[in-house]
């Protein structure tokens, strides 16, 4: 029975796993506007009048007439308000819809992320998808919407055409578990929808289409949609017929597998299996039939065949080596198991008399892999000679001699001739109690012996020796190889055809019980690598760890390099090694960058006497693993390499785990962090601006009252000071938003000229002596903007103005038009800003020591100023003008955020 008749453990495992959750059910578009929303509450109002307990949890209708009319009718369960610095927002609330316990709840916008801070008013997740799968865990169904832009793994691609790199993304596991239906319209009629101001208000609208929405990106955004979606079909189909054991391989997607060997002509199979792969869109696998013939490869078939799987890998192929009694039966098997649809093989260049002997290997597979399209490329006859020529060549002398992986051990052809002597001495000894043809019988324990024992050549040596010793010693006339007796003739004929079949099965047998050996023993390898692994609890116990495994399974000293801005750094080492010269640094450092082996033994920098392979994980090369032996030989024998390719696989992934986990705990630490300084900047909010605000009446009563014993300069003093004081403790808080990314954005059309002139009013005590300019044209267009945010910016750039500006001299503020953007500037007349320094002083507490701009100040007004800019889509930069000189603070709205040329009065 194959093995595709047995049901996947795996598929098992995973439907076990999914048994009392939810179903989700993803509306999937190429963008917004294709009528993602409408087609969920469509099928959900379908639903609720089949039966079906359906609500609400969050739809966004964006003001449509036509979402908003198909609303009506469903159970809304309500939305929590979060009060978050100073603003009132909603969000779906999860406890609510667990409460409600409905069977289906429709939630919009699977990637949108959550309003507030985690934690804040029941917001137990930053994202809209993990509320998502707690209703999921919950057994709740769930429909929801998605862009294909949101995509994880796809964001990068999207970004490359669109130049537009999405911020709120959703794992690729999400669309794994989910039913997906693809809601499409063609990209005409989407742009004719956007022209109509169906999908956004006008303005926005005509920006949309000379930008994202463009014919060119809607068409690549619309085939990725449908891509993704029929690859996630086709894995659950897969998923289902390994589940159910069904045959057969449901050619609806193709599947390729290009089966390998150690041929001079297997590399061309990979290219052609890459183009094929190319052409059709579909994944492919590489794979190599382990048979009893592997025994005899030799060194240089053995590295032939690691570079051609070595190079299918780098192709983008999955590589697969499976032991097998043959090579049909192995390769049929993985490619039912795999639901393979075509199948690429080379046709070897063989003789007469090998195909009548053993067969053909394509022929024999075109006849039983059933509804598999068979590729058959031609082996080059010439390119076999001159290879197998130049593997001659290439061999040491001592490995010239095939005739021992061949023919086997002069040893065992000596051992299967003693068997044959010892049983003719004891059939001579029993001659006279047994009859001649039971005496035929004994010659076939040494043919089965040396058959079992040794190899097919010594079994057939066996029993022609048994043979000639049974027809010379026993069959009359004795003392010669002549048969008189016709019947005799029978007895050494079925005493040869006897020897051939047991040594044909006997030898058939012990190469599969030596593959399933070999294989045993590298998988306890493995296992044994991981486990060791796992013990490890640091990344400092890791790498040597992996050094001592990898170093004591293959017999060589090993060395662990991680990269750094000096370039590879030793990390650990078995045994201990202190350096290494130029060139392996400079191996080391050409197998970091290209992710490719390189050193003895590659292709690339062979001067090495180490061979240095990288450790590759999902997020980059994470290091370089070194391997080299004390004498002058290659680190690795060619049978070595597919074991150290599994230990290199693990290696990576228990990198990448300490990674993650180093991560995590950095994570949990800054949360952690950031939690006492909320507590902290709340207390100070609370507990030192209340007296602030107390001592700064009290000034100003004892300023303006003439009754007062004290000095009303004295006043003043104490009063400028606590509001200085209280400005710090504003900016603290500030800074805290904006690091933790919890700015409250509230956009709209704002007049630059009021902003500028509010802003100026409310610095007019810090700007005492100076006289602010404006410079403003009347025609300055509206521009969308958080009009909180830029007011901040402009009073920390203004009371920076005033703090650094020569006395008596004026202020500037400026706004004027340029290419793409509006640029509104604040320059002062002073110091202005070292050369090289004009980045570093918008870092948070940044005072630049030795320069004339080392005044009273925190450092953290312009931090405040870049990282606000920031959050509305701006973005600012410091410049010293020359004449007259002075600092020249700029901030550049661009094109995209002004709403007209001129203001509507």
């Amino acid at each position: 029975m194959s093995r595709t008749d047995k049901p996947s453990p795996e598929a098992f495992l995973r439907a076990a796993a999914q048994e009392g959750r939810g179903r989700l059910k993803v509306f999937l578009g190429a963008a917004p506007g294709v009528g993602k929303t409408w087609e969920m509450l469509t099928e959900g109002r379908q639903r609720r009048e089949a039966g079906v307990d359906v609500v609400v949890g969050v739809v966004e209708t964006h003001g449509r007439r036509e979402t908003e009319a198909l609303v009506d009718g469903h159970e809304i369960v309500p939305r929590r308000q979060i009060h978050h610095q100073g603003h009132s927002l909603s969000e779906m609330d999860v406890d609510a819809i667990l409460a409600r316990r409905p069977q289906l709840v429709l939630v919009d916008e699977l990637a949108h992320t959550n309003a507030g801070q985690e934690g804040e008013s029941g917001n137990r997740h930053p994202k809209r998808y993990q509320d998502v799968e707690e209703l999921l865990d919950a057994g709740i169904d769930v429909y929801s919407t998605l862009n294909i832009q949101h995509v994880e793994s796809l964001n990068d691609v999207v970004a490359s055409f669109t130049r537009v790199r999405v911020r709120e993304t959703v794992p690729d596991s999400i669309l794994e578990q989910a039913e997906i239906e693809v809601v499409d319209i063609p990209p005409d009629e989407l742009i004719e929808r956007l022209r109509d101001g169906k999908v956004y208000i006008p303005h926005e609208a005509t920006r949309a289409l000379a930008h994202f929405f463009s014919k060119s990106n809607l068409t690549a955004l619309r085939e990725l949609a449908l891509r993704r979606a029929a690859q996630a079909v086709d894995a659950q189909m897969l998923e289902h017929l390994g589940a159910q054991a069904l045959a057969g391989n449901f050619a609806v997607g193709e599947r390729i597998v290009v089966a390998v060997n150690e041929l001079p002509h297997a590399a061309g199979l990979v290219r052609a299996g890459k183009r094929l792969a190319d052409a059709l869109k579909a994944p492919w696998t590489a794979v190599h039939v382990e048979t009893r013939r592997d025994a005899a490869f030799s060194d240089t078939e053995r590295q032939r065949l690691a570079d051609t799987l070595a190079l299918a890998s780098r192709l983008g192929a999955s590589t697969a080596s499976i032991p097998a009694a043959g090579v049909v039966e192995g390769l049929s098997d993985f490619a039912l198991e795999a639901r393979a649809t075509q199948i690429v093989i080379g046709k070897s260049t063989r003789s007469w008399w090998f195909e009548m002997r053993h067969g053909s290997v394509v022929d024999r597979l075109v006849r039983t892999i059933g509804d598999v399209a068979v590729h058959v490329l031609p082996g080059d006859a010439r390119t076999n000679d001159t290879g197998s020529k130049h593997a001659d060549q290439a061999r040491p002398s001592a490995q010239l001699a095939a005739g021992p992986s061949r023919w086997g051990k002069l040893s065992d052809y000596l051992w299967s001739l003693g068997a044959v002597l010892a049983m003719t001495a004891i059939g001579r000894l029993l001659l006279e109690a047994i009859d001649l043809g039971n005496i035929a019988l004994l010659f076939l324990v040494p043919v089965m012996f040396a058959a079992a024992t040794f190899s097919l050549r010594a079994g057939l040596f066996a029993g022609i020796s048994a043979s000639l010793a049974y027809n010379y010693v026993f069959l009359p006339p004795t003392g010669s190889l002549t048969v008189s007796n016709p019947e005799n003739v029978v007895s050494i004929l079925v005493l040869l055809g006897v020897a051939v079949v047991t040594s044909q099965f006997a030898a058939r047998v012990r190469a599969q019980a030596d593959i399933a050996s070999s294989s045993a023993r590298q998988n306890a390898a493995l296992a044994g690598f991981s486990r060791q692994l796992t013990l490890a609890a640091t990344r400092e116990e890791l790498m040597p760890a992996i050094c001592a495994e990898i170093g004591r399974l293959l017999d060589v000293r090993t060395v662990l390099l991680l990269p750094s801005t000096d370039g590879p750094t030793l990390a650990a080492a078995v045994p201990p090694e202190d350096r290494l010269e130029q060139i392996e640094r400079a191996a080391a450092q050409w197998a970091m960058e290209n992710a490719q082996p390189a050193g003895r033994g590659s292709t690339t920098l062979t001067a090495s006497d180490w061979l240095f392979h990288p450790l590759r994980t999902t997020r980059g090369v994470l290091g370089v693993l070194g391997l080299a032996r004390m004498d002058a030989r290659d680190p690795l024998r060619s049978d070595q390499t597919p074991l150290l390719m599994s230990l290199l696989d693990q290696a990576s992934i228990a990198f990448d785990r300490m990674a993650l986990e180093e991560e995590n705990i950095a994570s949990r630490q800054i949360a952690e962090r950031d939690r006492l300084r909320a507590a902290l900047l709340s207390s100070v909010s609370h507990d030192l601006r209340t007296p602030l605000t107390t001592i700064i009446s009290a000034a100003q009563q004892l300023r303006n009252d003439p009754s007062a014993t004290i000095a009303p300069e004295l006043a003043e003093t104490v009063e400028a000071e606590a509001q200085r004081l209280n400005r710090f403790v504003a900016n603290l808080l500030d800074m805290a938003r904006v690091e933790a990314g919890a700015l409250p954005m509230k956009v709209e059309p704002t007049d630059l000229f009021d902003a500028v002139a509010g802003a100026a009013h409310d610095t007019r005590t810090a700007l005492h002596g100076h006289e602010v300019q404006l410079d403003i044209p009347a025609d300055v267009p509206l521009v969308r903007v958080d009009p909180v945010l830029l007011h901040h910016c402009l009073i920390n750039l203004l009371e920076n103005a005033g703090r650094y500006a020569d006395p008596g001299s004026p202020i500037v503020i400026r706004c004027q038009r340029e290419a793409q953007s509006l640029a509104l500037s604040v320059m002062d007349h002073g110091p202005g800003i070292p050369a090289g320094q004009e980045d570093r002083i918008f870092e948070t507490f940044t005072r630049l020591e030795g320069s004339d701009r080392v005044r009273h100040g925190t450092g953290l007004g312009l931090a405040i100023v870049k990282g606000f800019a920031q959050a509305m889509g701006l973005s600012v930069q410091a410049a010293t003008n020359e004449e007259p000189r002075g600092a020249c603070f700029t901030i550049h709205i661009p094109q995209a955020l002004i709403l007209a040329e001129t203001k509507v009065a």
